[in-house]
């Protein structure tokens, strides 16, 4: 029996995902931590009587948004892949409690041979937008979207070394994101890579560690992030993070406008996460 026909990727645009409230406590934000690279010497990232959560750590608990769109029929999530994130900060996330997001589609990009859905999550905390490249479901005639950035020509102001771990796929799994793709070595060749990778943003959220500190700030100050996943990153890979301070900026006083650099994340000598911006609190 052959599938129902897909409702055209455009008809999506707008689309209400529904609410969810997720607990969490200490323990998920010491993992969460833990498999984005931080050590164990980062006692405010890992040590529950000086715990400062990182931000990204909401994109886990909004991670059902995009996996409904999926499971509604959206496009084939055996082979749509994450291409780029969003995130604005609102205000901290305590060390433990409930959040309550609501998600819907925003938008939706017709690519030619693909089409990109954008799922925005919003919580009290933050507004978080995935963008999920989806194979097989453009061509309806809708606006091809932003292209991307390309990285400043200029020498980069700050360098610095993000190593992954071989089983750091397999770590940030635990936090939610479970799809086949970053495990299974037969999901990840139907998704066209020779074996698993690691979640996007895993990879992303742990150059952030290294960005702060080119900011002269803490990594839980993070209030903006966004990039594109350009290439995938295999767990084990080391990556160098290239960063621009923005033009013109100066250290901001403490408790005044945020530090913000243009990063770009490379990996093999290809660029893996492209058109970053990191915006923190000093």
């Amino acid at each position: 029996m052959s599938e129902p026909p897909r409702t055209p990727a455009g008809a999506w645009r707008g689309r209400e995902l529904g609410e969810r409230t997720v607990s969490y406590d200490d323990r998920d934000a010491i993992l969460y931590a833990l498999a984005i690279g931080a050590d164990a010497t980062d006692l405010d990232l890992v040590f529950e009587e000086r715990l400062r959560v990182l931000p990204t750590f909401a994109l886990t608990l909004a991670q059902w948004a995009p996996d409904a769109l999926g499971s509604l029929g959206a496009f084939d999530i055996r082979t749509a892949v994450h291409g780029a994130q969003r995130l604005e900060v609102m205000s901290p996330l305590p060390r433990s409690g409930k959040l309550s997001m609501r998600a819907y589609v925003s938008e939706v990009w017709d690519k030619g041979s693909a089409a990109v859905f954008e799922v925005v999550v919003v919580s009290d905390c933050s507004v978080a937008t995935w963008s999920l490249f989806a194979p097989g479901c453009g061509g309806f005639g809708g606006e091809r979207g932003p292209s991307a950035p390309s990285a400043p020509p200029e020498p980069p102001d700050h360098l610095a070394e993000v190593a992954t771990a071989p089983n750091q796929a397999a770590l940030y799994r635990l936090l939610g994101d479970r799809h086949a793709m970053h495990i299974d070595p037969d999901a990840a060749r139907a998704a066209g890579q020779p074996r698993p990778f690691l979640h996007g943003l895993c990879s992303m959220a742990g150059a952030t560690l290294p960005l702060a500190r080119a900011a002269g700030a803490h990594p839980a100050g993070l209030v903006r992030l966004e990039g594109r996943f350009a290439a995938p990153v295999f767990p084990g890979d080391h990556l160098t993070a290239r960063a621009w301070e923005s033009a013109g900026m100066e250290p901001p006083e403490p408790g005044t406008a945020p530090a913000e650099l243009r990063f770009e994340l490379l990996g093999g000598g290809r660029s893996v996460v492209s058109g970053g911006r990191a915006g923190f609190s000093v």
